[in-house]
Order: structure tokens, then sequence, then C-alpha cells
């Protein structure tokens, strides 16, 4: 029985599995995004929660945690300087895993772990947009020098237009 066992093993040892929840949460907070199985982000997505409540509290303590978890000085700067700020007025609920499919070589069942709001996302769709409306445009921009360059109308074609018209 696994009562008072908190947590999913991930069929790793305990050093292994430990190292692998610090790095999805480092990369989760310097990236933003990041895709992995469902049971990994799951795992994560907890000790996310807590490093953002850490950061949203600011103080000396909550940052020696957060240095002592994370796996690079450059996420927790970016914890502390932009994720925390981001949700000061939210009382939980920073992430979102949302199952993106299978990974093909293996048959994985693969999720995307993000923050919540992220101006990641935002960012990618802005960039996506403009690069939809360039495409059009530049479709336009042929079409119109197309109909420019095509010959001019035969006489014959001119003479049954005034006739009909």
């Amino acid at each position: 029985m696994r009562h008072r066992n908190y947590g999913k093993k991930l069929s790793r040892k305990t050093e292994h599995r430990r190292a692998l929840l610090r790095n999805l949460v480092t990369s989760l907070i310097l990236e933003e995004r990041i895709e992995t199985t469902v049971a990994k982000a799951k795992a994560a997505r907890g000790i996310a929660e807590e490093m953002i409540t850490l950061g949203k509290r600011g103080d000396l303590h909550a940052r020696r945690l957060a240095a002592a978890y994370c796996m690079t000085a450059a996420a927790v700067k970016k914890l502390f300087e932009d994720v925390a700020k981001r949700y000061t007025s939210r009382p939980g609920g920073y992430t979102r895993v949302v199952r993106t499919g299978w990974r093909k070589g293996d048959g994985a069942d693969t999720a995307v772990l993000e923050l919540v709001g992220t101006e990641v996302l935002q960012k990618k769709a802005e960039a996506r947009a403009k690069k939809v409306e360039a495409r059009r445009k530049a479709v336009e921009d042929e079409q119109a020098r197309e109909a420019e360059q095509a010959p001019p109308p035969d006489d014959k074609e001119q003479k049954e237009e005034k006739s009909k018209g």
C-alpha cells in the first residue's frame, strides 16, 4: 500500500526523479512553455506552482528556497522579477496542462505545460498573423501585376461587348 506517499515515481529512482523535476520546472520558468509527457507535466505542475508562490512572497528566504531548487540563477531572477509580478492578484492556478496527442517514436501521451497568460504564446500568435497577412498581400500584389501585364483584349471581343451594351 502507498498510504501517505505523495507523488508519482515516474519509473525512476529518487535522485533521477528529483533531477528530472528540477529540470522541468527550471525550463518552464525560463521558456514559459514546455512539451513533455502527461505524467511528467502533472508531476511538475505542483512544484512549479510552489515556485511561483515563493516568487510572490519575494523575501530573502523564499529566494534562497527557490535558488536551492531551480537549476540556474537566471531562472530564479526571472521567477522573482517577471513571473511572480504577473500573478500578484491571482490566488493560484498559474499553470495549465494541455494534451497534444501521442509521440511518434514510442506512442507516449504528450502534453504542453505552460504558464497561464503567457506573452510567449501571444507573441507567436501575432507573428503568425503577420506572416499570414504578408502572404495574403503578396498574393494580391502578384494578381494585380498579372492583370496589368495581360495582353489587351482583341478587337472582336471589344465589338461584341459594345454590341451587347
